[in-house]
């Protein structure tokens, strides 16, 4: 693809030229002379349909696990975790050594691969909380914890310079990929100031449906704020928040 120069921005089809816009702003191509028709039945494109089947596999699942999270999704992320996700999926499906290629599934793929993984690539929580922590999933009681050792705030954590108070946000969710359904439930601690004051030992706690057989997902989050006249203010919508999967858990 070729990117579009100029003052003046073209969208639309001529000839066998294409013009669009993207994130990376406007661009323009060749339009593909190969019908969909064909790839479809070909022979020839039996890997494109098996890659294709594949990436459509992950997208969906993809999907499915930022509905999951949305609840604190919504005020962490950047403009491209939906892509990112669904690239970091497509390994978990490719990483399938049961089935063969195109029918490969995130059920039998190494789904600990997204164990790390930032929804918010503006504010990734290795970059902005230095306080130790431990995670557990206790999947017979039902129940996804985060503990805290005492920390000084403003020593373990980087914060936007406008921040004047930080909360920490853990979310737990029972993800069902091959039915396409969920559960969630969250915890947080209350705003706390972003000073030299130890924070004392932090407990986070979120529930998961006792003795559940599917896969289940921590994330860990900070939330920035800045406190104006007594009333707490998300900084630009939640611009700088991390938000990160932390720990996974399959039977």
């Amino acid at each position: 693809m070729a990117r579009q120069k100029g003052v003046i921005k073209l969208e639309g089809a001529v000839g066998d030229i294409s013009f669009y816009k993207t994130k990376d702003g406007y661009m323009v191509r060749e339009r593909a002379g190969i019908t969909s028709d064909r790839i479809k039945k070909d022979p020839a494109f039996q890997r494109t349909r098996e890659n294709n089947a594949e990436f459509g596999r992950a997208g969906r699942a993809g999907k499915l696990l930022r509905n999951a999270m949305n609840m604190l999704l919504q005020y962490a992320s950047d403009g491209r975790v939906a892509s990112r996700l669904t690239t970091e999926m497509l390994k978990v499906v490719q990483s399938d050594v049961v089935n063969k290629r195109g029918e490969r599934t995130v059920q039998e793929g190494a789904i600990d691969l997204l164990v790390g993984f930032d929804f918010n690539a503006n504010g990734p929580l290795l970059a902005s909380l230095f306080a130790p922590y431990v995670t557990a999933i206790d999947r017979a009681g039902g129940n996804a914890t985060v503990d805290f050792p005492n920390f000084i705030p403003h020593d373990a954590i980087v914060y936007p310079e406008a921040a004047s108070h930080f909360r920490l946000v853990i979310g737990a969710a029972e993800v069902d990929f091959p039915n396409g359904t969920f559960s969630f439930t969250k915890d947080e601690t209350v705003p706390m100031l972003l000073d030299q004051t130890p924070t004392g030992n932090l407990t986070l706690s979120a529930s998961v449906p006792a003795a559940s057989t599917l896969d289940l997902f921590l994330i860990l989050g900070i939330d920035f704020m800045q406190e104006v006249n007594g009333t707490m203010y998300p900084l630009k919508n939640g611009s700088h928040n991390p938000l990160t999967l932390v720990a996974i858990h399959r039977v």
